[in-house]
């Protein structure tokens, strides 16, 4: 009867790296990158050594399609990669960190704040502040630092449509206090003594501060009996009446949650939609022509902002090839089997999902800017798996459905209203990976004059 026996589970093989440091310099330079090859050369499921620590690895469709299963939400767990963040503020938990019913309650929580509903009717004063922000950053004839310009126009949006108030005097904190935490307490790139360095304390000061002002805020408004109906506004009616769920040391964190989770995620993807839209005539061409048709009714909706072929699909293929969340971070809550490999209880775990995004199988010729892979009849992103901008799963981003109007309406603009040039007009694009992957800090445009 031995032909009956079960094949024995293997261990994921260890992917060759340098001595001492393993795969670290790899996975800095071009994490996307490195969980292709290791997926091409390995298949879905492998090992990382970064420097003394062995990561687990699943990839590719294989990953993506297991996290949306129940063996894959019953077999993998966030709060480990998130423990350090939650002690560095002093609080119990957070939304990214917990799973099973707390987390969905926190969702529900939060659903309405960061839902489209959240901006309906709104749009038009969209438009107005993303103008202020365009007046203020992007003066006629100067050169640009698109990250950092970018950054401060996603916090006067968010600030002003989810919370009420945009603070922009504390970006630079924000940024400082986002870039060390990842990087020392979550992806753990850094040890853990750079968060004495003196610039990462007096940023943890001012978030600290900021929030603090908006929990005083908040209990103003409570007093008053007038917690608005928004984002802040959820979360500390919430706080009152089921402190279980968010307690007071939770709130500092919570509050200024919106403004940490906006500001590199959606400044990285739209500077990068600015240096592929500007780096390819045709689609420049497109774009600037569904803006202007855009811009020239009296009003905006919606509806509209979903009617962008040219628009959404820049925005689409930007997420393809410069993706934010290139892998989750997870552990594994009991030994599982995962394409014929031993996953082990206690493995911490990189999900490469984005994978599929460069591989030919799923998007023809991968390496080429092509915003039509997303309208039928190809609508290539469509394939169980095969594409995961904003992750995928039980964590899915919460703020996805307000970042799908809030980024085609602030492209739109710009577009709209500015004639812009690369600097130099040659140049290409340097990426960074930490806090989160995107454009160069450095990466700058020219505003060569007002189209509109």
């Amino acid at each position: 009867m031995d032909a009956l026996a079960p094949t024995p589970l293997l261990d994921p093989p260890l992917v060759r790296g340098a001595p001492i440091v393993g795969s670290a310099f790899d996975l800095a330079r071009d994490p996307a990158r490195f969980f292709v090859n290791a997926y091409r050369k390995h298949g879905p499921a492998f090992r990382v050594r970064v420097f003394n620590k062995t990561y687990g690895c699943i990839a590719g469709v294989e990953a993506a399609n297991f996290l949306t299963t129940r063996e894959g939400r019953e077999s993998l767990r966030s709060k480990e990669f998130w423990q350090g963040l939650v002690e560095e503020y002093g609080a119990s938990r957070t939304l990214t960190g917990e799973d099973g019913e707390i987390h969905q309650k926190l969702r529900g929580i939060m659903r309405r704040g960061y839902s489209r509903e959240a901006i309906a009717g709104r749009y038009n004063e969209l438009v107005t502040i993303t103008d202020r922000a365009i007046a203020r950053d992007w003066k006629v004839g100067e050169t640009i630092p698109v990250v950092t310009a970018l950054q401060y126009m996603v916090v006067e949006q968010l600030g002003d449509i989810l919370t009420g108030s945009a603070p922009l005097e504390y970006v630079k904190d924000i940024r400082t206090n986002i870039l060390y935490i990842l990087n020392c307490l979550v992806t753990r790139q850094r040890p853990k003594f750079f968060l004495w360095d003196p610039r990462y304390q007096r940023a943890k000061a001012r978030v600290n501060e900021l929030g603090q002002s908006m929990i005083a805020d908040m209990q103003a408004r409570a007093a008053r009996g007038e917690l608005p109906a928004n984002l802040l506004g959820d979360i500390f009616r919430t706080h009152q009446q089921r402190p279980d769920l968010i307690p007071a040391s939770d709130l500092v964190l919570t509050l200024t949650g919106p403004y940490v989770a906006g500001l590199d995620t959606v400044a990285n993807t739209t500077s990068s939609f600015v240096y592929r839209a500007l780096k390819h005539p045709e689609v420049l061409a497109r774009v600037q022509a569904e803006a202007d048709a855009l811009f020239a009714k009296p009003s905006i909706d919606e509806a509209d902002l979903l009617a962008l072929p040219a628009i959404n699909g820049c925005i689409n293929e930007t997420m393809r090839l410069h993706p934010i969340a290139v892998a989750q971070m997870r552990t594994a809550t009991r030994d599982f089997d995962f394409q014929g490999y031993l996953i082990r209880a206690g493995q911490m775990l990189f999900i490469g999902t984005s994978v599929p995004h460069f591989m030919e199988e799923y998007f023809p010729n991968p390496e080429k800017f092509d915003i039509d892979r997303y309208e039928k009849p190809r609508a290539e992103h469509l394939r169980p798996g095969v594409y995961s901008p904003f992750g995928r799963g039980p964590h899915t981003c919460l703020g996805k459905t307000i970042a799908d109007m809030l980024m085609p309406l602030s492209m739109a603009r710009l577009f709209h209203k500015l004639d812009m040039e690369l600097s130099p007009p040659d140049y290409v694009l340097k990426t960074k990976t930490a806090p989160t992957p995107g454009p160069s800090m450095k990466f700058e445009i020219r505003v060569k004059g007002l189209r509109k």
